[in-house]
């Protein structure tokens, strides 16, 4: 690697880092903020890279925004999961808002102010995780992996956990080398269960029980009825203990009241909106909903299961549109994974003439992508809503609303 340099810092990007150049090139710097002026090392550095990662190891001329640490461990050097412990939460904010209104004007050609909402009762950005993942050392120390590595680095707590994973004491005990422990604190009256490599954990060891309980209820007031959701404890639901019902509270209103509507719930997991949609519509609408991964299909199945308007199809939400189960939606609601819908799904959402999209996004950028794609077939970007559901983290969820011309 390079020797260490000191940098004058630029603007925020997508990603969870800063932009600076060195002797030309573009580096992206960790652990730092825009007007900065720190000593950097370089974590990659090849001499045929188009541009150069690095972490910011001395501040020299420190930003207003910046405040100690709230998570020392995921600072230069260390773990993932915490890139922003370093700024203050206002800040935060206003730096995935830059990055949201950038992806959005690059990418989709839209021009628009963007506000970053809080989540509803956070206050210092921590205790918010209801899941975590741990790997344990070679020592058995429980912990999470160094940044872009495999390496795991022993951890003695995690501060975004909410306070009954904390209470836990995983990283007080050993566990065997390698162990993957998932600690998980339903909202709800559910107790929290841990599982170490696929397995329900409890302080005597495994629990190889054939009922041994291995998923838990989610509760959460959509619409203002209480709705339970049961769900695998290693199967995908929102991590943030606000965000089931910030998101399917934003879903329900963008959709709205529509007695009697068809519905397309794509890529619907366990049925966060399938549940509400199903109220959204009444019993003389319908709601389709779509998964691709067998087990949240299940779990979607009996959450569903006194919605007799739900109907689940089972595969890749591409080739379930293209089987052609709907050939007309009135809304379609589509809560893809990362990487986006992507063309072909955007293709397949367009050719059911809804009247309405509703689009929940965790990546700014594919989020963008496929507005731009959206725009083309004639559905213009009428509203917009940023909820900051990954405090400490460069991560933001959108609800983003089209609306067919």
């Amino acid at each position: 690697m390079p020797p260490d340099a000191v940098l004058e810092i630029g603007p925020v990007a997508h990603g969870g880092h800063c932009v600076a150049r060195h002797e030309g090139r573009v580096v992206f710097v960790r652990h730092t903020l825009p007007g900065e002026r720190v000593l950097v090392r370089f974590t990659e550095a090849g001499q045929t890279a188009s541009f150069w990662r690095a972490d910011a190891v001395e501040v020299l001329e420190a930003s207003p925004d910046r405040v100690p640490s709230a998570w020392p461990a995921a600072g230069p050097g260390g773990v993932g999961g915490g890139e922003l412990a370093h700024v203050a939460l206002p800040a935060q904010r206003a730096w995935k808002a830059a990055v949201v209104a950038e992806q959005l004007r690059r990418l989709a050609h839209d021009e628009r102010p963007v506000d970053v909402e809080a989540a509803p009762g956070e206050t210092d950005g921590l205790g918010w995780r209801t899941r975590i993942e741990l790997v344990a050392d070679a020592q058995g120390r429980a912990g999470m992996l160094r940044h872009r590595s495999h390496e795991v680095v022993a951890l003695t707590s995690m501060p975004l956990a909410v306070a009954s994973i904390a209470d836990l004491g995983l990283f007080d005990r050993r566990w065997t080398p390698g162990a993957r422990i998932t600690a998980v604190a339903p909202a709800g009256a559910d107790a929290p269960l841990v599982l170490v490599d696929g397995l329900p954990w409890t302080a005597h060891g495994v629990d190889r029980r054939p009922n041994a309980r291995t998923s838990v209820r989610e509760t959460a007031v959509v619409a203002g009825r209480e709705h339970t959701w049961r769900v695998a404890a290693d199967g995908f639901w929102q991590v943030h203990r606000a965000a089931p019902a910030v998101l399917a509270g934003a879903v329900v209103d963008a959709v709205g009241a529509r007695e009697g509507a068809t519905v397309l719930d794509l890529y619907a997991g366990a049925g966060l909106f399938s549940v509400p949609l199903a109220e959204a519509v009444g019993t003389s609408g319908r709601v389709v909903a779509v998964e691709g991964d067998e087990r949240a299909l299940r779990d979607a199945r009996r959450n569903v299961h006194d919605h007799a308007q739900v109907e689940l199809h089972l595969g890749g939400v591409l080739e379930v549109l293209r089987a052609g189960p709907v050939p007309r939606a009135d809304v379609v609601v589509l809560d893809p994974p990362r990487v986006g819908a992507g063309r072909a799904v955007v293709e397949q959402v367009v050719a059911r003439a809804p009247e309405r999209v509703v689009y929940v996004a965790c990546d700014p950028a594919a989020l963008a992508r496929d507005v731009a794609t959206f725009a083309a077939a004639g559905y213009a970007l009428t509203g917009l809503r940023a909820v900051d559901l990954f405090p400490m983290t460069h991560h933001i969820e959108c609800v983003a609303v089209l609306d067919r011309g």
